[in-house]
């Protein structure tokens, strides 16, 4: 709360607002009304889930329940609207309520085909259409360009895939249950006219037992687990716990040789940032590279493993040795894999970490490529 105004009542004003916010401190403060926003596709904030742990299934029942595919891309809600004088707008926010209209105009042109008077979409930036979803650094491509090419926007497709509605011909929908809300937006996207815009289906279900089936079916890009959500919840700002739940699916492990070391962020003085490979037959292929936190003592074992067995050094990156089985190995758990020509082992990992140090294994016992390949996303997968 700020005075008498609640943190919501906040939020539905300030991202229309500009620094240094005079007209907003002044409604708090009581000096002045409610300040204007006369934004037609205005930013409204998300609703955000809680990672579910195997204690709250006790709590649940599946009946209250809906299930949809937890996608592996970037939040993001859309707002569009028509002008008085017919024009049309329409405006991408990220969950921060940063505007990405100019980074997506293949999403605002998709957004624009339709004829919704005024609406406000919740769902989840992707690359690809239909079932051929794109890994996450295809995503990642995209999003490190605020204004694409051509090209980008012919080689890397953007899709928004909605999930929720939160304002229907300018109708405030949010307080109506999720099962209003859901079937609203399901009536808004019979018409499938561009790819670059569709619904995220539901996944059937009847006891968790069938949904964790559902949660570990045959990986495919674009998807990291479930989500279970209420279907009498309102669509509330910030992260209430109960309403929704997000499920992913367990991380893959391996076991790979740490090839390079630089210092952490901030430079401290131990290295805790490493790129590690795995076996190419007798050679290894560098297949990522990820950060390790564990308690200092921890770190120090292994930055003093880095100093005395550093090879080469190249500016801030150690070199260490891992030849034979003369190397660290380290266990590696991660979230995602692609393929991906812009590395040189052809795979990309996703939310890779280093779980520990594994001492007691030989750089020879280390995984070969063939392991990762084998743990690539079939395709398609069925909704």
């Amino acid at each position: 709360m700020l005075g008498e105004i609640s943190v919501g009542e906040i939020d539905e004003v300030w991202h229309g607002l500009s620094q240094p916010y005079a007209e907003l401190f002044a409604w708090a403060e009581g000096r002045a009304p409610r300040p204007a926003i006369d934004d037609p596709a205005p930013f409204r904030s998300p609703m955000l889930a809680h990672a579910i742990e195997p204690a709250d299934f006790n709590a649940l029942n599946p009946a209250d329940y809906l299930a949809e595919w937890k996608w592996d891309g970037v939040r993001a809600l859309a707002s569009v609207a028509t002008l008085p004088d017919g024009r049309r707008v329409a405006r991408l926010y990220s969950r921060a309520g940063e505007d990405m209209s100019a980074a997506f105009p293949d999403v605002i042109e998709a957004l624009l085909t339709f004829s919704f008077k005024q609406a406000t979409f919740d769902g989840e930036l992707l690359i690809g259409s239909g079932e051929a979803i794109r890994p996450f650094a295809d995503l990642q491509f995209r999003l490190g360009r605020k204004k694409p090419s051509a090209k980008a926007l012919k080689e890397f497709p953007a899709l928004l895939r909605v999930h929720d509605l939160l304002m229907d011909a300018g109708q405030d929908i949010r307080p109506l249950p999720l099962r209003a809300r859901r079937a609203r937006l399901e009536a808004l996207m019979t018409d499938k006219r561009h790819t670059a815009f569709d619904l995220s289906p539901l996944i059937p279900f009847a006891t968790f037992a069938d949904l964790a089936v559902a949660r570990e079916s045959p990986r495919r890009d674009g998807v990291e687990g479930v989500m279970l959500k209420r279907v009498d919840s309102p669509y509330v700002i910030g992260r209430p716990r109960g309403p929704w739940w997000k499920w992913k699916r367990d991380p893959r492990v391996i076991d790979a040789v740490l090839m390079y070391a630089r210092r952490g962020p901030g430079g401290g003085s131990l290295h805790s940032d490493f790129t590690f490979g795995v076996w190419r037959g007798k050679d290894l292929v560098p297949v990522g590279k990820a950060e390790f936190g564990p308690a200092e003592a921890v770190l120090g074992e292994i930055d003093k493993w880095i100093r005395e067995n550093t090879r080469n050094r190249f500016g801030p990156v150690r070199e260490v040795a891992h030849d034979g089985d003369d190397g660290l190995v380290l266990e590696i758990t991660f979230e995602g894999l692609s393929r991906s020509a812009r590395h040189k082992s052809g795979l990309a990992m996703r939310l890779a970490r280093v779980a520990r140090i594994r001492w007691d294994k030989k750089a020879s016992e280390a995984d070969a490529i063939g392991t990762l390949e084998a743990l690539l996303p079939r395709r398609p997968c069925p909704d």
